[in-house]
């Protein structure tokens, strides 16, 4: 039995995905771009008509805000974020929104006034792939962003900061946007899986027990452009041969232990100077490494530096090596995690424990509160593409979970008024 209205839920992920909309299934709405403007507009409209106060802050993020009893006491916060990849699906991000916003409503519907205020978030540029930085709006709010961040430019040489002006926000004022950090008592995030677990468990909905920690460097190696037809090969200092190594290398390194967690991808490449008859000058590639097993990921890491540093001398090439973000696994609070348990029986589902490879904005509140989330089952585990999607059903029964694990803390204060763990050793 649903408490949730969940024909009202999956009309609103419909209307959102008309946002931005790619091909039949498909979503575009890069960071802080107009689309995504457009977007975050619509959800801002939505937060009101439920009786939330809504603003804008000046890193491009949606807080909608629901009043408790006790305004002062430190609040619950929900969310996730609803920029997308370039080729991206619906659901991604998204549902974690408007699934809060859902369980917000039905609060309100049935009359429960919580003992402590919640708060919806929809984070800006959690994806990262328009500046090849992510989790930016959940980072500011948190005081955690780098040096630089603002410069970053996208492929058109649009910086950042650029583009947020371009979308609302005041750059100069972004201490105005940070939160103070002992006034988010815990945060729980809806999300679809993007894996094939829970396909394969045959589950609809799981309780993930932590996140993989995410490694991202850019690689650039560089030799010297010939003529594709004079140069002989044992001579030649090519770039896009010595990448092509280390891209095997990488794929060696992460492949070589049978069931483990790890994972390493390179997703994006340029070539320079681009022609088919020139031997290539420069490589650029991202190298993404995730681990729950944060020495395991760090010993590769390491060897994969020796070997970068191996197959340039090997050809003649030079390199430069750029850390753009690194974290350690985080796991989510047991507690919150025992309620979620209980509430599933409640509602008669399995919820399988599994981890999470990709980083989500789970992440970096981990840093300074307890946190949680639930993955709802991805139809063959596809994301980051068209293709995405989880079934109607599974997102109600997911919502309706998150609902029940936010009546029980809302309504017993006393399960959320620890003091939040804060971390200073925290790099993305």
């Amino acid at each position: 039995m649903l408490t949730i209205n969940a024909e009202r839920l999956n009309e609103k992920l419909r209307e959102l995905a008309e946002i931005g909309k790619i091909g039949d299934t498909g979503v575009s709405r890069l960071a802080h771009s107009k689309k995504d403007k457009e977007a975050v507009l619509k959800v801002k409209s939505w937060m009101e008509e439920v009786g939330l106060s809504a603003r804008i802050d000046n890193f491009g993020n949606l807080i909608g805000r629901l009043e408790g009893e006790n305004p002062d006491a430190p609040a619950l916060m929900l969310g996730s974020h609803i920029d997308s990849q370039p080729y991206g699906g619906r659901f991604d991000g998204v549902l974690g929104v408007l699934g809060a916003l859902e369980v917000v409503q039905t609060l309100q519907e049935q009359k429960i006034t919580p003992a402590i205020s919640i708060e919806v978030a929809a984070f800006s540029d959690e994806e990262g792939c328009r500046f090849n930085k992510g989790l930016f709006g959940v980072r500011g709010i948190l005081g955690k962003l780098e040096e630089g961040e603002l410069d970053r430019q996208d492929k058109d040489g649009v910086t950042r900061r650029e583009a947020l002006i371009e979308f609302g926000c005041d750059p100069d004022k972004f201490k105005e946007s940070e939160y103070n950090l002992s006034k988010i008592a815990a945060f729980l995030e809806l999300h679809i899986e993007q894996g094939p677990v829970l396909e394969a468990k045959g589950e609809a909905v799981g309780i993930v027990t932590g996140i993989s920690g995410p490694l991202w460097l850019t690689v650039e190696l560089t030799g010297l452009a010939g003529h594709a037809g004079s140069v002989p090969m044992p001579m030649r200092q090519d770039a896009l041969v010595g990448a092509a190594k280390v891209i095997v290398k990488l794929n060696e390194l992460t492949s070589k232990i049978p069931g483990a967690s790890t994972v390493g991808t390179v997703g994006g490449l340029k070539v320079f100077p681009d022609s088919r008859n020139i031997i290539p000058e420069q490589v650029t590639f991202t190298v993404d490494l995730r681990d729950i097993d944060e020495t395991r990921r760090d010993e590769i890491e390491s060897e994969l530096r020796q070997s970068i540093n191996q197959i340039a001398t090997e050809h003649g090439l030079t390199y430069k090596i750029t850390e753009d973000t690194k974290s350690e696994p985080r796991f989510c609070n047991d507690k919150i995690m025992n309620i979620m348990k209980s509430e599933s029986e409640e509602i008669g589902i399995n919820t399988p424990e599994l981890m999470s490879g990709p980083f989500h904005d789970s992440l970096a509140m981990s840093y300074v509160c307890d946190y949680a989330m639930i993955f709802v089952r991805s139809k063959g585990g596809i994301s980051h593409n068209p293709k995405e999607y989880s079934a109607p059903e599974d997102i109600a029964l997911g919502t309706e979970l998150l609902y029940r694990t936010v009546v029980k803390l809302v309504v017993d204060e006393h399960l959320l008024t620890g003091n939040p763990v804060v971390t200073e050793t925290i790099s993305f």
